[in-house]
C-alpha cells in the first residue's frame, strides 16, 4: 500500500505527486529487504530504498536493488510470447512473436503429447529462486502434483547447509540478527555480506560502534567483508571442519568449555572431548593452511567472550563435505555455552519460524510421493539420459521452467548444454529476459517482476513475513507465474482449487490456515514480525531434537540416505575433490557484488562495475605461469576447461583460485561459463550442489 509519505518531486518537470509503496526484495538472499518504491505513474517506478521503519533492513539495501528501475524498464525485457523458428541458442532472431493463447495452447499440447507418449513423469517442471515469493515461486509444484509430473529435489542453495545445521541444533532457527548489537564478538563464517547480505554488516558494525565488538571473517580469500574485519582467518577451501575442531580442542584444553551447560543442554560431549584430543591447532594448520598461532589466538578470544555471535553462511557448505563443515562450526557455541547470553549463540537461518501452510499453493493435497524425484543440480546428467537419475522411468522429454536459468547456473554445464540441444526435448521458459536458457526454448513466455504482481515473502536472515501488492502494471504483455500456471491448468483439464484462486486468495488461505492475521491486515502492516522469545531463540527451552539437546553425535541417516562414511562427530571430512599433482589448485566460484546468480547480469551498471570474468590468482602463481594482469589463463579439469583473464591477487592462498559470479557463458572468451568445471556429484547426506569444491589445473592461454 502507499506509505504515508507521498510527496511532490522537486526539480522534475511535468511530474505529478510521486507515491511511495511498500514492497519486499524477491531475490535469492537471506535478507528479503523491506523496500520503499517510488511510483512515478502506473507504468513506471523511480527510486528504490530500504524501509527505514523495518528494524532489520533499517533503510539499507544493496546497490543493485537500489537501481532496480534499470532492470524493470530495461529495453531487453521480454514483452510478448515468442516461438522459436530458428536454431537453438541463436538469440532473438530465432524467434517470432505469437499471441498468449497460441503460446499456451502449444505448451499445453506439447506437455500432454509428451505425457501420452512416455507417461507423466517425462514432464519435469523446473524452477528455483529467481523469486522467493511463496506464491510465484512455489505454485509450479501445484501443477506438478496435480498432473503427476516428475518431482524436484531442490539442491542448488541450502540443502547441505540445512543438513549440517539440523544435525546439531535440530530446528532451523537461531538468534535474531538484530541481537548482534548486544554482541562483543561477531564471527561471520562462510559468507561475504558486504557483497551478498549487506544488512549483516549493518548490524555488526553497530555493535562495533556501541560495544567495541570485534568482527572476525572466515573465508578462503580477502573479500570486501574481510577487509573491514578485525581478524580474517583464511582456510583452504573445504577445510573449515578442521578449523572448527581445532578451536574446540583449545576450548576444552584451556578451560573455556562450559561443563554445566554441556551437561544440561548437549549430548555426546564426553565423546567429543576425547575425539578432539588430537585435533590440535598444529593438526589443523596442516589441513587448513591457517597458522596454528592464529587458531590458538582466535580460540582463546572466542572462549573468553560470552557474548560471541556466530553468523554462519552458505559458502563453506557448497562442498562434498559441506554438511559436516556446517555441523562442525555450529558446535562452537554449544561448547562454550554462548547460547545463554544476550548477543551470544549463532544464526544460520530463521527460516523455520514461520510455519506457513502452503497446501493449496503447492498442491500438497494431491502430491503422490511415489512419483520420481529428480535432483535439480543433476539436470545435465538427467537430460543426457543418466540411468542413475532416471532409474527405470522415462527420459525427460519436456521441461517447463520458471525462476531459474540452468544453462548458466547448473553444475556440469557441458552436459546441461548437450541436454538442451536435444531435438526431441520440448522446452518452455517463462522469463523476464531472453536468458541463455530461454534461447534454447521452443516457447518463451514474458514474466512479470516482483513489482508487477502480488506475493508474500519470508526470510532466513530476519523474522518478518511480508505481503506485497503490485506497484506498477505489467510491462508489455508479461504475466505472473501464477497466471500462467492457472491458464495451463485449464488447458490440461486439472481442477485443483488453487488454480481458480487469485494470488491474494491463496495468500489469505495460507495465512489463516497458519494462525496469522488475514492477508489484508498483513499487507496494511507491511510486515509481521515473528521473532522468537529470547528463550526460544537461544534454545534455553531445549534444542529441536526430541530430547531437547544439541547433538554432537548426529544421526545422519535421519537427514539423508547417502550417509555412508560420514563422521560420527565434528571433523574434517576428507570427501572433497582434493588437489593432486595434476590438479594442484582449488577453485571457488564465489558470488560477486553486482550480480546475484545471473540476475542483474543484463543491467549496464552492474556490467560496467563487474567488467569481465577474471581468475584471482596468487602473485607467485602468476609469476610461475608468466602471467601479467589481464593475460589469458586456462582453467581446467576432467570435465573441461574455460579461459578467463588473470588478476594477480595477494589476498588468498597460493593454491586457491577465485572466479567471482555466475557470468553468462557469452562473457567468457570461448563462450562456456565457469560451471563447466563444476561436478554434478551430490553432497552428502541429502544432496546439494558442490559449487566450491573443484580441483583444477592452470595453464597460460
Amino acid at each position: 500500500m502507499p506509505l504515508d509519505q507521498n510527496r511532490t518531486e522537486s526539480g522534475v518537470e511535468d511530474l505529478n505527486d510521486v507515491q511511495v509503496f511498500h514492497s519486499a526484495c524477491p531475490h535469492d538472499c537471506p535478507s528479503t529487504c523491506a523496500l520503499e518504491v517510488e511510483r512515478l505513474n502506473p507504468q513506471t517506478i523511480g527510486r528504490v530504498r530500504g524501509a527505514s521503519a523495518n528494524t532489520y533492513t533499517s533503510g539499507v539495501i544493496c546497490a543493485k536493488v537500489a537501481r532496480y528501475a534499470e532492470r524493470v524498464h530495461h529495453p531487453d525485457r521480454l514483452t510478448k510470447p515468442l516461438r522459436r523458428v530458428g536454431a537453438k541458442g541463436l538469440g532473438r532472431e530465432a524467434f517470432e512473436e505469437i499471441s498468449w493463447d497460441e503460446a499456451l495452447d502449444i505448451v499445453a499440447g506439447k506437455l500432454k503429447s509428451a505425457a501420452d507418449l512416455h507417461g507423466p513423469e517425462t514432464v519435469w517442471p523446473y524452477y528455483y529462486a529467481g523469486t522467493m515469493g511463496l506464491v510465484q515461486r512455489d505454485g509450479i509444484n501445484r501443477l506438478r502434483h496435480a498432473m503427476g509430473y516428475s518431482r524436484q529435489h531442490s539442491t542448488f542453495c541450502n540443502t547441505l547447509a540445512d543438513a549440517g545445521w539440523l544435525a546439531g541444533a535440530g530446528s532451523k532457527t537461531g538468534v535474531d540478527a538484530r541481537e548482534m548489537v548486544e554482541s562483543d564478538l561477531i564471527v561471520i563464517w562462510g559468507c561475504n555480506p558486504v557483497s551478498t547480505q549487506v544488512n549483516v554488516m549493518t548490524h555488526a558494525t553497530r555493535a562495533r560502534k556501541t560495544r567495541n565488538a570485534k568482527i572476525v571473517i572466515i573465508d578462503p580469500y580477502e573479500t570486501e567483508s574481510a577487509k573491514q574485519a578485525d581478524i580474517h582467518l583464511m582456510p583452504n577451501p573445504g577445510t573449515d571442519g578442521a578449523l572448527a575442531c581445532a578451536v574446540m580442542h583449545v576450548l576444552f584444553r584451556d578451560g573455556y568449555a562450559d561443563r554445566a551447560y554441556l551437561e544440561k543442554f548437549t549430548s555426546g560431549y564426553v565423546e567429543l572431548e576425547a575425539h578432539l584430543k588430537f585435533r590440535t591447532p598444529d593438526w589443523a594448520e596442516a589441513i587448513t593452511g591457517i597458522p596454528a598461532d592464529e587458531i590458538e589466538a582466535f580460540a582463546a578470544f572466542y572462549g573468553k567472550t560470552q557474548r560471541s555471535y556466530l553468523r554462519l553462511g552458505f559458502g563453506f557448505t557448497r562442498s562434498r563435505n559441506g554438511a559436516v563443515q556446517m555441523f562442525s562450526a555450529s558446535c562452537l557455541p554449544a561448547v562454550t555455552g554462548a547460547w545463554q547470553y544476550p548477543g551470544g549463540g549463532a544464526l544460520y537461518s530463521n527460516g523455520g519460524i514461520y510455519g506457513i501452510d502452503q497446501t493449496l499453493i503447492k498442491g500438497e493435497d494431491v502430491m503422490d510421493t511415489s512419483t520420481r524425484l529428480l535432483d535439480q543440480s543433476r539436470i545435465g546428467p538427467i537430460l543426457t539420459g543418466d540411468l542413475r537419475d532416471l532409474g527405470d522411468g522415462p527420459p525427460v522429454s519436456a521441461l517447463f521452467i520458471q525462476n531459474t536459468n540452468p544453462m548458466n547456473v547448473a553444475p556440469d554445464l557441458g552436459k546441461v548444454r548437450e541436454g538442451f540441444a536435444r531435438e526431441d526435448l520440448f522446452v518452455c521458459v517463462h522469463e523476464q529476459f531472453l536468458t541463455e536458457t530461454a534461447e534454447m526454448a521452443d516457447i518463451v513466455l514474458p514474466a512479470t517482476t516482483f513489482l508487477e504482481h502480488d506475493d508474500m515473502y519470508v526470510a532466513g536472515g530476519h523474522t518478518h513475513l511480508q505481503v506485497t501488492r503490485a506497484v506498477i502494471d505489467p510491462v508489455g504483455e508479461s504475466r505472473s507465474n501464477h497466471w500462467v500456471l492457472a491458464e495451463l491448468a485449464k488447458r490440461l483439464n486439472t481442477d485443483h482449487p488453487g488454480f481458480a484462486m487469485s494470488e491474494w486468495e491463496l495468500m489469505d488461505d495460507a495465512l489463516q490456515r497458519s494462525g496469522y492475521p488475514d492477508v489484508q491486515t498483513c499487507w496494511e502492516g507491511h510486515w509481521e514480525d515473528r521473532a522468537l522469545s529470547f528463550e526460544e531463540a537461544h534454545f534455553l527451552e531445549g534444542f529441536g531434537h526430541d530430547d531437547g539437546k544439541f547433538h554432537f553425535m548426529p544421526d545422519w541417516s535421519q537427514i539423508g540416505g547417502n550417509h555412508a562414511g560420514m563422521p560420527a562427530l565434528p571433523d574434517h571430512y576428507d570427501a572433497i575433490d582434493a588437489r593432486d599433482d595434476e590438479h594442484p589448485f582449488r577453485l571457488v566460484t564465489a558470488p560477486s557484488r553486482n550480480y546475484l546468480n545471473t540476475s542483474f547480469t543484463e543491467t549496464a551498471t552492474s556490467q560496467s562495475r563487474e567488467g569481465r570474468p577474471e581468475a584471482q590468482l596468487h602473485p607467485d602463481v602468476c609469476g610461475e605461469l608468466q602471467l601479467e594482469a589481464g593475460d589469458l589463463v586456462r582453467i581446467g579439469n576432467v570435465q573441461g576447461s574455460v579461459v578467463v583473464h588473470a588478476r594477480p591477487t595477494p589476498g588468498l592462498r597460493r593454491n586457491t583460485v577465485i572466479v567471482e559470479s555466475v557470468w553468462p557463458n557469452k562473457a567468457f572468451v570461448e563462450g562456456m561459463g565457469i560451471n563447466v568445471l563444476i561436478s554434478a556429484e551430490a553432497g552428502r547426506p541429502n544432496g546439494g550442489a558442490v559449487f566450491h569444491d573443484t580441483a583444477v589445473w592452470l595453464r597460460s592461454a
